[in-house]
């Protein structure tokens, strides 16, 4: 098992990034993930076998989702604790697996969408979409689906309390290497640049009609 520089039992996606054998994965908001393209349910499932015999000997629970373009494997943060060292080697391996069986790892097809919801002041709504979403409590003010299917959820207080509608916005986490490549699709198709001055860790876009969305990168690349 390998370690972080500190001797922890976690490591940073930097350190992940470093280890051998990994370069078809990428850090998201949820942890390390990969995609690889199958042109069948069948293809893409051939390689589940290796992927839980990874697991039982790393010591890591991954989320599999298998379909017939692809099989996403994830290394999911289920307690916001970090990556595990041991998600390295589980990488490497599930990547050696995934080219026996021929299947091409895409890079730019992995991510996670989160969304923030905005609140005012003195009001917590957090109840209300456990409740609505039947999702569990993440920390201390978050909220995330069980099974880890739906996008996770902070809870964002609104400055001024300016009465009207909300400022919920979504964060469209990328890998690092494709975030301005998705800035710059989601400006050709009308978006607006709304504030770039803390890329390249995140850019603040805004829809045609100004709903907003961060295109965030930092997650990738974090020592």
């Amino acid at each position: 098992m390998s370690a972080s520089a500190n001797g922890s039992d976690r490591i940073s996606p930097a350190e992940f990034h470093r280890a051998p054998g990994v370069a078809a994965w990428r850090v998201t908001g949820t942890g390390p993930q990969a995609v690889f393209l199958a042109g069948s349910l069948a293809r893409a499932a051939s390689v589940v076998p290796a992927i839980v015999a990874a697991a039982e000997r790393f010591g890591v629970e991954p989320d599999i989702d298998v379909r017939p373009e692809a099989v996403v494997v994830r290394i999911p943060d289920r307690d916001m604790s970090g990556i595990p060292a041991a998600a390295t080697g589980f990488a490497a391996a599930v990547s050696e697996a995934a080219a026996a069986q021929q299947l091409v790892a895409d890079p730019s097809r992995a991510q996670s969408v989160g969304i923030y919801v905005a609140q005012h002041s003195g009001t917590d709504v957090r109840p209300f979409f456990l409740a609505a979403l039947g999702y569990a409590e993440l920390g201390e003010t978050d909220a995330a689906d069980p099974l880890r299917c739906g996008p996770q959820l902070a809870f964002n207080p609104i400055t001024g309390d300016a009465p009207g509608r909300g400022r919920t916005h979504f964060d469209v986490f990328v890998p690092a290497d494709q975030a301005q490549a998705r800035v710059d699709a989601a400006l050709a198709a009308g978006g607006r640049l709304v504030d770039d001055a803390n890329a390249p860790m995140y850019w603040s876009l805004a829809s045609p009609d100004n709903h907003g969305v961060d295109i965030a990168a930092w997650t990738d690349t974090f020592e």
